[in-house]
C-alpha cells in the first residue's frame, strides 16, 4: 500500500528539520536530500511499528498543511509493505539439498552457501537493496 504524506521542512543551521503533521513525528536531515530520505525512513518505521502493535496507519491528508513563511511543504511517498520487506533482517534456517559434488566444490572454494543462495534469489526475484 503506497501512500503520500505531506511534510513540513524548516531550514535550520544544521540542515532541515522535518515534521510529519499527519503522524505527529519529527526527524531531520543534513541537507534537503537527506531530510527527504530521513522523512521516508521515519514514516516507514513509524508505520511498521503501528502495524506491529495492531493499530491502523492514518490516511494522509491531501491538502497542504499550514506552515510558516520560512517553511515549505513536500510530499513523501511510502510503500509500507516494501519498507517492511527491506527492513526485515530476520534470518530463518532453511534446509536445502545439493548434489554432493557441488557442496564439495563450494566448500573447497571457500564459498558461503548461504550468501550465494541469497544473492541468487535476489537476482532471480529482482530484489534490490
Amino acid at each position: 500500500m503506497i501512500k503520500a504524506y505531506p511534510i513540513i521542512l524548516t531550514p535550520d543551521t544544521c540542515g532541515y528539520l522535518v515534521y510529519v503533521p499527519d503522524l505527529e513525528i519529527n526527524t531531520q536531515g543534513d541537507d534537503l536530500a537527506d531530510a527527504l530520505y530521513m522523512a521516508r525512513d521515519a514514516i516507514g518505521a513509524w508505520g511498521v511499528c503501528q502495524q506491529d502493535a495492531g493499530r491502523t496507519i492514518p490516511e494522509p491528508t491531501t491538502t497542504e498543511p499550514l506552515h510558516e513563511l520560512n517553511e515549505f511543504v513536500s510530499w513523501i511517498d511510502i510503500d509500507f509493505d516494501k519498507y517492511r520487506r527491506a527492513s526485515d533482517m530476520t534470518y530463518e534456517r532453511t534446509n536445502i539439498t545439493l548434489p554432493r559434488y557441488l557442496k564439495t566444490l563450494a566448500n573447497a572454494s571457500g564459498l558461503n552457501l548461504s550468501q550465494e543462495l541469497q544473492a541468487r534469489l535476489k537476482e532471480v526475484l529482482h530484489v534490490s537493496e
